[in-house]
C-alpha cells in the first residue's frame, strides 16, 4: 500500500518534466543575474525606442490611405442634379426678376419660384425690404380692346422738375412712367378722371426723362406709380415712398382703383377690395437678391436668370446684369456636421466646388447694349467609398467644377447664363484601411526587435568593457 502510493508523485514529476523541456523561456534565479548602469541606459533607451516607433505605427494605421480612380458615372436615369445658389443684382428689380432651367432634351422651366427666395437690395448689396412674393396672374393682365397708335395722354406730362411740385398739391397722384415706343403703353387705357382736387392722373416719358424713371427704380413699361400726399409720405435720400399698381389696365379696372383709394378708408384694412388686392408698396431700391437652389436633370443645360414680364416691355440699352456670386454649387450642400466628421478626407478632395463664390461679374460698359454675362461650368462629380468594417459605403458625394466666363453682346435682352455641362465620367476616391492584424504584426516587430538589438548592444558593450579591464590588468586573453 505504501509502495502504490510513492508511484503516483514520480509519474506526475515526469510529465512535469517532460513538459518544461519545451519552455523558451527559461528562468535564470535572480541571485546569478547582475544589474548593471550601462544595462539600465539602454533599457531607458529601448523603452523611449518601442513608445516612438508604437506611436508612429499607430498614427500610420489610423490615417487614411485612398486610391483614386476614373470611371464612368452610375447614376441612374431618375437623378437630379441639385444647384445651390445665391446671386445679387444691383441693377435688376425682384418686380421682373425671373429664374429659368433649361437642358438639351428641351425641357423648359421658366419663372421658378417655389424654391427660390428674392429679396430687394440696394447697390451696395443691403437688404431694403422683405421677400419679395410675385402677383398671382401678373402676366394675364387685362389691356382693353383699345390700341392706341399715337402717343397723346389724357393724363398730365410731369418732368423733373414739375414731379414734386404737383405731387405735393394733391392727395394721390396716379403715375404711368412710360415708352413711347412700347406696346403695352400704347396698350394702356386713356383714362382721365375728372379733377375734383383729390386724385391726378400723371405720365412721365422715360425717354425724355430718364432720371426721374431711374429715381423711382422704373425697369418695365408701363409701370404705374401712386403717390400719397401727407402722412403716407416719407422723404428718404429724395425718393418718396409709394405704392405700385399691379392689376387690370382697362378702363373699369382703372375707375375700381381710383374710386378705392379715394374711399375715406384706408387702403390696407383688411378689407377685399379690388384696390388691396392689386396695389402694393413699390420698390425702394432697384435691386435683387435671388437665392434658393433649382434641380436639373443630369445633362447639358442652363440657368438663367433675366428680367421677364407677360405685360411689360424693357429698354435693354438700361438694362444691367451686373452680379455678385455669393455661392454656387452642385449636388446636395454638406452640412457642418459632415464636414467636421470628414476632416480627414478633405486632403483628398478638390477644392473646385464653389470656384465662383464671392466674385464680381461687372458690365464694364464696352457694349451699348444688350450686354449677356455668361458663365461656362464643367462639371465632374467625385464620390468618396468607404470599406472600413468590411462594408463599402459611399460617405461624401461632391460636384467640382471649372468655370470660364464672359461678357459679350447679344441679340436680345441682357441675361445672366450659367451653362452647365457634366461629365460622362467621375472621380472615385476609395478609402482603404489597414488590417487589424497586420497592425498587431507590426507592434509585436517593434517590441522584439527593439528589445533584441538592445540586448545586443547591451551584450557588445558588456563584452567590450570586460576586455578592456582585462588589459588594464596585464591579462592575457
Amino acid at each position: 500500500m505504501y509502495l502504490n502510493q510513492q508511484q503516483v508523485p514520480t509519474k506526475s514529476m515526469v510529465s512535469t518534466t517532460k513538459i518544461k523541456s519545451v519552455d523558451f523561456y527559461r528562468k535564470i534565479p535572480r541571485d546569478l543575474t547582475e544589474a548593471s548602469l550601462s544595462g539600465a541606459g539602454l533599457s531607458i533607451i529601448a523603452a523611449l525606442a518601442m513608445m516612438f516607433l508604437f506611436g508612429m505605427e499607430l498614427s500610420t494605421y489610423l490615417a487614411v490611405t485612398t486610391q483614386t480612380s476614373v470611371v464612368v458615372d452610375n447614376s441612374s436615369d431618375d437623378d437630379f442634379l441639385q444647384i445651390d445658389f445665391n446671386v445679387s443684382f444691383p441693377a435688376l428689380s425682384c418686380e421682373f426678376a425671373s429664374v429659368d432651367v433649361s437642358d438639351v432634351l428641351s425641357t423648359n422651366r421658366l419663372n421658378l419660384t417655389k424654391t427660390i427666395k428674392k429679396v430687394p437690395i440696394d447697390p451696395h448689396l443691403r437688404e431694403t425690404g422683405e421677400e419679395y412674393h410675385p402677383t398671382p396672374d401678373s402676366d394675364l393682365i387685362n389691356h382693353g380692346d383699345e390700341h392706341h397708335d399715337d402717343n397723346t395722354y389724357a393724363a398730365i406730362p410731369l418732368s423733373g422738375g414739375t414731379f414734386d411740385k404737383i405731387s405735393h398739391k394733391f392727395p394721390i397722384l396716379v403715375v404711368n412712367f412710360y415708352a413711347p415706343w412700347c406696346y403695352w403703353s400704347s396698350r394702356l387705357t386713356r383714362y382721365g378722371p375728372e379733377n375734383d382736387g383729390r386724385v391726378l392722373l400723371g405720365s412721365v416719358d422715360c425717354t425724355e426723362e430718364p432720371t426721374l424713371c431711374t429715381k423711382y427704380h422704373i425697369q418695365g413699361y408701363p409701370s404705374i406709380r401712386i403717390f400719397h400726399n401727407g402722412s403716407d409720405l416719407r422723404e428718404d435720400h429724395g425718393h418718396q415712398e409709394h405704392d405700385s399698381y399691379h392689376g387690370n389696365r382697362d378702363t373699369e379696372s382703372l375707375v375700381k382703383m381710383v374710386e378705392g383709394l379715394l374711399r375715406p378708408i384706408k387702403k390696407f384694412d383688411g378689407t377685399t377690395n379690388h384696390a388691396a388686392s392689386s396695389i402694393r408698396k413699390a420698390p425702394v431700391s432697384g435691386g435683387c437678391r435671388i437665392e434658393g437652389y433649382v434641380r436639373a436633370k443630369k445633362v447639358p443645360g442652363e440657368l438663367v436668370i433675366s428680367a421677364v414680364s407677360g405685360a411689360h416691355s424693357f429698354d435693354a440699352s438700361r438694362m444691367n446684369v451686373t452680379h455678385f456670386v455669393k455661392h454656387l454649387s452642385f449636388g446636395r450642400l454638406i452640412s457642418d456636421r459632415l464636414l467636421t466628421d470628414m476632416k480627414r478626407l478633405l486632403p483628398y478632395l478638390g477644392l473646385s466646388h464653389d470656384r465662383l463664390n464671392g466674385k464680381w461679374f461687372v458690365n464694364e460698359g464696352k457694349f451699348a447694349a444688350n450686354v449677356t454675362i455668361e458663365h461656362y461650368l464643367q462639371v465632374v462629380k467625385t464620390e468618396v467609398v468607404s470599406r472600413r468594417f468590411g462594408q463599402e459605403h459611399s460617405v461624401i458625394e461632391e460636384y467640382e467644377y471649372t468655370a470660364h466666363s464672359s461678357v459679350a453682346h447679344g441679340y436680345y435682352y441682357p441675361v445672366a447664363k450659367f451653362h452647365f455641362d457634366l461629365s460622362p465620367m467621375q472621380v472615385l476616391i476609395s478609402e482603404n484601411p489597414k488590417s487589424f492584424s497586420h497592425f498587431i504584426t507590426n507592434v509585436c516587430a517593434i517590441i522584439g526587435g527593439v528589445f533584441t538589438v538592445a540586448g545586443i548592444l547591451d551584450s557588445i558593450f558588456q563584452s567590450t568593457y570586460g576586455i578592456m579591464k582585462k588589459v588594464e590588468l596585464g591579462k592575457n586573453f
